[in-house]
């Protein structure tokens, strides 16, 4: 059984403050799917006949799917919350997203796992870019 975001985050016992609870869990969700995505395109990649000239796109895959999932369990963790540390985490992975999904287009033609991988990862910046804005 999976616990959505949204139920796990209003059990939590001390107020959040002025967070966009919303863009919150989007930006949780949208981390760990990317993650996972990202995972998953890395490993087609490597199932590939042409890998060799799909070297950078897999390492580019593992280091977003890395950067997500640990952003994703940064923002799951609310006491002591810093919000310097917050913000980095958020550019950071808003920037792997950015170069993941630049490097899948480029073989987003001939892969639909890349053209898959692009989108899901043009969505987590999204995501992370609008809780960036709410931050302040």
């Amino acid at each position: 059984m999976t616990v959505p975001v949204k139920d796990m985050l209003e059990t939590y016992p001390a107020s959040l403050g002025n967070v966009d609870r919303a863009a919150m869990i989007r930006c949780i969700e949208e981390c760990f799917s990317c993650a996972e995505v990202c995972t998953a395109c890395a490993d087609a990649c490597l199932s590939e006949d042409m890998v060799a000239d799909l070297r950078k796109c897999i390492r580019t895959n593992m280091d977003c799917a890395d950067i997500c999932e640990t952003t994703g369990r940064v923002l799951s963790r609310h006491t002591g919350y810093d919000a310097n540390l917050t913000r980095s985490v958020l550019e950071t992975c808003a920037a792997a997203c950015k170069a993941c999904a630049d490097e899948c287009e480029r073989h987003a033609d001939m892969h639909a796992h890349c053209r898959l991988c692009a989108d899901a990862c043009r969505s987590c910046e999204t995501a992370c870019n609008e809780l960036l804005a709410t931050l302040g």
